[in-house]
């Protein structure tokens, strides 16, 4: 019989605590949800500045630019006013405040900023940090010893699974458990993780045949290679810990580096999550992944916000007028990060090093008793674990960024089916479903979204657009100071073309990324029409440029609208993680239920585990 760890459970929220700032935030919610209903392609159609917002577009910018928000903290500090806006206490003389009784439009957006700061997960007092929960359940004070997987895996997930794989190691030592179940295992980065660093016998279960077939490919080939990663990494660290500081010329150097990669953060994808942009063509269920073999001796992956966060941290790098989103945000929100870990050019000897642990490795056949086994299956909230492992035992479910209904589907299953524990990270919000979305539609069933039974009882819609927009990355914005507004603002003259020079309101056809195809606003307009199915030959050069003139100077306009939605976004977030926790704390057989923030939201941005053990 496994022995049990002398570890502890951590405090955890009470079951009221949590209800009750779930109330507030969808008390909030009801009245600031409109900004994120409304899909900006139809921005300019629809005129949703007018419709909702009361102030000018540069009104907005500037109390969330630098110059702005800084000189309204120094009259009146964005800390001393937390004080008398504590979530719970915006009641409807507060909201009045921020949006117009009559007309419901967004008046004051000092007020916003301040009241969507103190509606998010870090001011809700509901999260427990991942040392505290590290160190109770091994009821000893924590030493973290990172092992470097960036050969085979890119920066970001790297750091997600050595960080999730940490804590589900140290559940699985409390609860005297050796399986693990990875739902939505994908590409099997997290399953062959834990499988060879903490020798926990996983079965990862995706619904892609494609994704198991290459998962099992990835693990045999990786475990060739793994002892050989264990020592240089080891090694790597001690070097690390014994290297004397570098010199002022090589530190300028690193730093020159981190500029010139601020350069990269002007893509499209600052703003969404790499976890939403990944998987927003594919099935709710199915899991995508991107470890090649190629990948395994290439360097980590050069597309990462983080690089700019360092530059940022020195104190005189940030500009009078970049966005001060940092200023809405938590003091802990974004790490700090040293520009030093980002280096990706190996010199020649470290690359022969690498080359001949690679063939030692090989040489070397591993005999390690740990197991991984990928397994073909789609899940839903009835299945039945037994029926595809066969000796199914007490277990750790857990799932890294399960897409859409997934994730609420593994604490159905883990609150119904004999297991130990839960740790489980979703994303894709947007392909959840919701049950009161589709008014045709309300029958009884297990949906995706509401799941705890007072939002059920209040009949809760977010709608597609608002959970699109709580994908959004605000901490990533805050670090990049970068939105894209071109493209969207190329999609919704666009639209405005589609309606008034074809009569087209609505089509099943999607435009898809033809912005970064596109050399010019006529080329870009003369390819969607074309994908649209649509006669680009009526219409000449000069009338769509005469649309792009009549609407440039509005471009304003969507800029400060999408900074609106940013801001919003970690709001929707918390109703549907609060949502998930309150449905676990109306369960009976739960001894522990909590959030956990496991990630860097710069690197990670969907960064928040649902953790729950049974009693």
């Amino acid at each position: 019989a496994m022995s049990r760890s002398l570890g502890s459970l951590p405090p955890e929220p009470a079951a009221e605590t949590v209800a009750s700032r779930l109330g507030a935030v969808a008390q909030f919610l009801r009245r600031a949800l409109p900004l994120c209903q409304a899909h900006t392609v139809e921005f300019y159609t629809r005129g949703l500045w007018e419709q909702l917002v009361a102030l000018s577009p540069e009104t907005v910018l500037e109390a969330l630019s630098g110059a702005g928000l800084l000189r309204q903290q120094q009259q009146r500090p964005l800390e001393e006013a937390a004080g008398t806006a504590r979530a719970g206490l915006w009641d409807n003389c507060k909201f009045s405040n921020v949006f117009c009784e009559n007309s419901q439009k967004l008046v004051n957006v000092q007020f916003f900023a301040l009241a969507a700061k103190h509606h998010s997960l870090p001011s809700l007092e509901v999260c427990t940090p991942l040392e505290q929960m590290l160190g109770a359940l091994s009821g000893k004070q924590h030493e973290r010893c990172e092992i470097k997987t960036d050969e085979f895996m890119n920066y970001k997930k790297s750091h997600e699974v050595q960080m999730m794989s940490e804590l589900i190691d140290s559940i699985a030592n409390f609860c005297g458990v050796k399986q693990v179940i990875d739902l939505g295992s994908g590409k099997g980065y997290l399953s062959s993780f834990l499988s060879m660093q903490y020798n926990l016998k996983v079965y990862g279960i995706d619904s892609s045949n494609t994704n198991t077939y290459g998962a099992n490919e990835r693990n045999r080939k990786l475990k060739k290679h793994w002892r050989a990663y264990q020592s240089r990494a080891r090694a790597n660290v001690r070097g690390q810990v014994l290297e004397e500081p570098k010199d002022r010329a090589v530190q300028d150097e690193m730093k020159c580096s981190a500029n010139i990669s601020e350069k990269l953060l002007s893509t499209k994808n600052s703003l969404l999550s790499q976890d939403q942009m990944a998987s927003s063509d594919s099935v709710p269920l199915e899991i995508t992944g991107a470890l090649t073999d190629s990948a395994m001796l290439k360097t980590r992956e050069q597309t990462e916000t983080h690089l700019v966060a360092q530059t940022q941290s020195d104190g005189n790098k940030i500009s009078e007028n970049a966005f001060s989103l940092l200023n809405i945000l938590p003091a802990d929100a974004v790490e700090a990060v040293s520009s030093s870990k980002y280096n990706v050019e190996l010199c020649e000897e470290e690359k022969e090093q690498r080359k001949m642990a690679s063939i030692k490795a090989k040489a070397n056949k591993s005999n390690d008793s740990n197991i991984y086994l990928p397994l073909t299956s789609y899940i839903t909230a009835e299945t039945e674990l037994r029926d595809i492992i066969t000796d199914l035992e007490d277990c750790i479910m857990v799932g890294l960024h399960t897409c859409g209904d997934l994730a609420p589907n593994t604490l159905r299953i883990f609150t119904a089916k004999p297991n130990k524990a839960v740790c489980s990270v979703g994303c894709c919000y947007h392909l959840l479903t919701e049950e009161f979305e589709n008014q045709k539609d309300c029958s009884p069933g297990l949906w995706g979204f509401p799941m705890c039974r007072y939002l059920k009882e209040e009949g809760w819609c977010c709608g597609r657009n608002a959970r699109m927009s709580a994908c959004l990355a605000l901490e990533r914005v805050a670090v990049s100071q970068v939105l894209p507004t071109e493209s969207l603002f190329y999609r919704a003259v666009l639209q405005v073309i589609i309606e008034e020079c074809y009569g087209v309101i609505k089509s099943d056809r999607h435009v898809g990324k033809i912005f970064s195809k596109s050399s010019s606003f006529v080329d870009y307009v003369r390819k969607s029409l074309k994908k649209l199915e649509l006669d680009e030959s009526k219409l000449p050069d000069s009338c769509i440029m005469d649309y792009y003139e009549k609407y440039k100077h509005r471009m304003i306009e969507l800029e400060a609208f999408n900074m609106l939605k940013v801001v919003l976004a970690p709001c929707i977030e918390v109703l549907l993680l609060l949502d998930r926790l309150c449905y676990l704390k109306e369960k009976d057989n739960i001894a522990w239920s909590g959030l956990v923030k496991l990630f860097d939201p710069v690197k990670s941005p969907r960064c928040y585990a649902v953790v729950a053990l049974k009693k």
